[in-house]
């Protein structure tokens, strides 16, 4: 897949390898990203050779979250090295939803039609017939959160951070995969105060399945990835259809619409206009450091929203 801008795709020894490719900003989301996502996670799952799918990130982290810097201090990028709009530009649906001029009347419908599209994007990891592995490692915030846990397995550097800090102000998680990944108080705790976990905890929370130290971390994952590429396809795919099938029934698609539309109002209470306006006077990453800050937090969500 020659095409590609924003990942890597790349099969070997019966593994789908996608890893997300921008870390100059810390992978951090773009409409081009989500599209090229889903185009791989599609081509690997029709592919007979592969049984097993890596998710992955360059760089100094897995992924900082949405790409908003430009949109919410009232900028936008020049350009791209891709065709057509630039990703996290003005024509960027997520910043379109995002970054909506106050002045303005918002459309929640065209709101949600737009981050919709991106959670059926991060679905297409839990939809996919295949068992997806995800490897974190130094950070996994935000937006970034939804690839992880729309994956099947996370593979936790102990030293990674996780969590959803825009539960704090201006946002809400779009997949709602936290509740089924953690239950329900589990997943209070954790959106109630924006909190990220290391990789450590998430082990001890049950939301990884191993958590290892930062260099052994690519060898752990690999062992575990070759495990389960022994099993013949069909067998994994009747295993992940089996088990996904509960949580369909415990109302998924339902909490992800309420999810997304509560995203779009949360980016437009008071306080979210106040965060808006805070970051195209201060900048976006002064604006997080200040929501963050009272919380002790000085991480990666200072870099993406």
């Amino acid at each position: 897949m020659t095409s590609l801008h924003t990942v890597i795709y790349e099969v070997t020894d019966r593994i789908a390898r996608i890893t997300l490719n921008r870390p100059e900003r810390g992978n951090g989301i773009t409409r081009l990203l989500v599209t090229e996502l889903e185009r791989c996670v599609e081509r690997a799952d029709l592919d007979p050779a592969v049984h097993a799918i890596l998710l992955a990130g360059n760089g100094k982290g897995f992924c900082g979250g949405y790409d908003l810097v430009e949109s919410a201090e009232g900028q936008g990028l020049l350009g791209d090295e891709t065709s057509g709009p630039p990703p996290g530009s003005a024509l960027d649906p997520a910043v379109m939803a995002a970054n909506h001029d106050p002045a303005g009347t918002w459309d929640a419908m065209v709101d949600y039609s737009m981050m919709s599209r991106n959670v059926r994007a991060f679905m297409s990891l839990f939809h996919c017939g295949k068992p997806v592995v995800c490897r974190v490692h130094g950070f996994c915030v935000a937006g970034g959160t939804d690839m992880a846990l729309c994956s099947d397995l996370l593979v936790i550097s102990k030293d990674a951070k996780i969590g959803y800090p825009p539960a704090r102000v201006w946002g809400s998680p779009t997949t709602s995969m936290w509740l089924h990944r953690l239950g329900p108080q589990r997943a209070k705790r954790l959106l109630f105060t924006g909190d990220s976990l290391s990789g450590s905890e998430a082990l001890e929370w049950g939301l990884a399945i191993e958590a290892p130290a930062p260099e052994q971390l690519e060898e752990r994952t690999e062992i575990l990835l070759e495990r389960i590429a022994r099993v013949p396809v069909n067998q994994l795919q009747m295993m992940k259809l089996l088990v996904n099938q509960s949580l369909y029934a415990q109302g998924l698609h339902s909490t992800q619409a309420l999810g997304t539309l509560l995203d779009g109002v949360a980016r437009h209470t008071p306080e979210g206009y106040a965060f808006q306006q805070n970051a195209s006077r201060a900048g976006f990453r002064e604006a997080v450091r200040e929501r963050d800050e009272p919380f002790g937090d000085h991480g990666a969500s200072t870099f993406k929203g």
